[in-house]
């Protein structure tokens, strides 16, 4: 399982990438199998300021609907269009081109409630 080490992560199986203000936001590797086959991804907050843990989108598989909880507060400012066209590139590559939103973060003291790499692994393994 792939567990990128210059990540954060969230108890909700999401994934943070942090460049200065900006954070990208995914599903991890772990989450996209649990759920299977994605067939649609639905971000209708964009351009909305959300508080860290409200509801930002779903994730639609075969069998399941998963609510995305946001990592960090702060703003949506970009939805990977390509999963309107390609959902299923989070389940093949989902630290990369199946990101999910870029979230302009509101509240850095946040990120160090974020689990690292070891700590999310701890996690998934029980």
């Amino acid at each position: 399982m792939n567990i990128p080490s210059e990540l954060k992560y969230t108890k909700d199986h999401e994934w943070i990438k942090i460049e200065g203000d900006l954070a990208t936001v995914g599903i991890t590797d772990f989450a996209q199998g649990e759920l299977g086959d994605i067939v649609y991804v639905e971000v209708d907050t964009l351009d909305e300021t959300l508080d860290i843990e409200e509801v930002f989108g779903t994730v639609e598989a075969v069998k399941t609907v998963s609510d995305l909880f946001l990592p960090l507060s702060g703003e949506i400012i970009e939805f990977n269009e390509g999963l309107e066209d390609e959902p299923e590139k989070v389940n093949s590559d989902p630290y990369g081109e199946g990101w999910m939103i870029k979230l302009k973060f509101s509240d850095a003291s946040q990120i160090d409630n974020l689990l690292s790499a070891e700590d999310y692994k701890a996690l998934i393994s029980g």
